[in-house]
């Protein structure tokens, strides 16, 4: 009977142990402005009603992080490029060109390429307003057949902040 008590009370005390480390991570702030205002009530937010893992996350309950760059608008020439019959592992390239249509420089954060057959190089220096700039795309289809999209999602300080370009082609098999 003895070492069911032990292990009981060695329970009860883990149980809490957590309580506290999960408060200690878990910053909330109903439980800090309730402590603030005199009153010595437990935590609205308690162990019991997180997850596991908002438990052990101190960032499940941090709020995303604000983007303050100033925004600027962009327009391209042409969103979509079908480069009709290819060949396999031929080297495809089509520049699409932009004017920052905006009043602040535009700042290209990163172009990605869908898949590794498709890569962007993009500008690094900041477009100024009412410049131009190109994003040049090689596509290199590889062994693919066949009707093929890919696309190239241009991330910047634009509104809306991705821009999706695309390029079709149909690849033919060689021999």
């Amino acid at each position: 009977m003895k070492d069911k008590i032990q292990i009981a009370l060695l329970a009860v005390i883990a149980v809490a142990l957590v309580a506290l480390a999960a408060n200690q991570f878990v910053g909330d702030k109903a439980s800090s402005s309730t402590v603030a205002a005199g009153n010595n009530v437990a935590a609205t937010t308690t162990p019991a009603t997180l997850s596991a893992d908002q438990a052990f996350d101190p960032m499940a309950n941090a709020a995303p992080p604000v983007d303050n760059t100033p925004k600027t608008t962009v327009n391209f020439t042409e969103y979509e490029h079908d480069f009709g019959n290819i060949k396999q592992d031929s080297e495809n390239k089509k520049i699409f060109t932009f004017t920052n249509t905006g009043k602040e420089p535009m700042i290209i954060e990163t172009a990605n390429g869908s898949c590794g057959c498709t890569v962007p190089n993009y500008p690094k220096a900041p477009i100024p307003p009412g410049g131009t700039g190109e994003i040049e795309v090689v596509y290199k289809p590889g062994k693919q057949e066949n009707a093929q999209t890919k696309t190239v999602t241009v991330i910047a300080n634009t509104e809306p902040k991705e821009t999706t370009l695309r390029i079709k082609a149909n690849v033919e098999k060689v021999g």
